[in-house]
């Protein structure tokens, strides 16, 4: 691995807004209620989330408001928000401006492939939730059926995009790009036949508007790939480890409540965590309910919350490869921190 410049990797950290923008990042300085005394051992610790505060972070709102966090010995985990226009969790982590952040495979690849020492150690999102979404008069329900057809793609979703078009072999003149942003009433209208979007909002969005949508998860059209993924430096692994393993503990816990309570997810995200959001509590009950089915796969279901089988891990590289980004799975995982957590208590996992 080349050394690591620091300076050269904050210049050019500004490809990951090429990659899948789960991990834009940015702090707004706001503290998280309910973790701020009790609790010894760890102290405080900064966790940077991949975007502004809303249910899709359910798991570690329970996690401070059930007091998770303080019980594994952290006086105080802030809850740091991200957004468009911030600095990526990667670099964050490079500059120390905080511990541990929720990020993508994607990003974290590119960093690491310039020299950074970062390492995934878990997933949230066994299933990365983006998502060509259609309308049911006009469905696209294989990646076939993009042939000749417009599809709104923003620019920060470029990477995933070419990768989806190679990993089914079909040709990008064979498809028309439409510039996009995040607008679902082109699709609506007719001036799109579908858009790459969030398969947990957008779908959830357009059933409440009264349409009837159709969603293809880029995860089941030849791009499986994890989202929402734990990162943290090679430093914290080493020598942090003890430390690294309670704040999983706790996460585990915040995520099986918040699975197991889509509404209260909704109501900590809309009125607490995520108020100055202007969110909606029956929109966020439904997109908590999705993104339980990413969350929740058999394979989590039987070995824990976060954990990756040795054949998504090998999906995920190849994917990767897709993408332009050629890197082995021991750069980018290291799955062995969650292991020793079951191991220490197989309660843990979803019963």
């Amino acid at each position: 691995m080349a050394t690591f410049d620091r300076r050269a990797f904050l210049r050019t950290t500004g490809l990951a807004g090429l990659a899948l923008g789960l991990a834009a990042c940015g702090d707004n300085g706001t503290a998280t209620s309910g973790s701020s005394s009790g609790g010894d051992g760890f102290g405080a610790v900064k966790l940077q989330l991949s975007w502004k505060k809303n249910v899709e972070f359910a798991g570690e709102y329970f996690a401070d408001t059930n007091g998770y966090y303080k019980a594994a010995g952290f006086t105080q985990v802030e809850l740091l928000s991200g957004g468009g226009s911030g600095t990526s969790v990667e670099s964050g982590l490079a500059t120390g401006r905080c511990w541990a952040g929720l990020s993508a495979p994607t990003i974290t690849a590119p960093a690491i492939l310039q020299g950074a020492p970062l390492k995934i150690v878990g997933a949230t999102f066994q299933k990365n939730p983006f998502a060509v979404i259609s309308l049911s008069k006009n469905p696209i329900k294989e990646a076939k059926d993009l042939a000749g057809k417009r599809i709104g793609v923003q620019d920060s979703n470029e990477l995933v995009w070419n990768a989806l078009l190679k990993a089914n072999g079909l040709d990008d003149a064979s498809v028309t790009r439409v510039p996009f942003q995040s607008d679902p009433s082109m699709l609506t209208s007719g001036q799109l036949d579908g858009y790459v979007g969030f398969v947990t909002s957008g779908p959830v969005n357009l059933r409440l508007q009264g349409h009837d949508p159709e969603y293809l998860l880029l995860a089941d059209a030849g791009l499986p790939l994890v989202a929402e993924t734990f990162t943290v430096t090679q430093e914290t692994i080493d020598n942090e480890r003890d430390k690294l393993k309670a704040f999983l503990t706790a996460e585990i816990k915040g995520w099986k409540d918040a699975v197991a309570d889509p509404a209260k997810s909704a109501e900590l995200a809309a009125t607490v965590y995520g108020k100055d959001q202007n969110l909606d509590v029956k929109e966020q009950t439904e997109e908590a309910k999705m993104q339980n089915d990413l969350v929740v796969t058999p394979d989590a279901k039987k070995n824990g919350l976060f954990t990756m089988t040795p054949e998504l891990i090998e999906e995920n590289i190849s994917s990767l490869a897709k993408a332009g980004l050629t890197i082995k799975a021991e750069q980018l995982f290291d799955l062995s921190i969650l292991d020793e957590v079951y191991q220490a208590d197989p309660s843990l996992k979803l019963s």
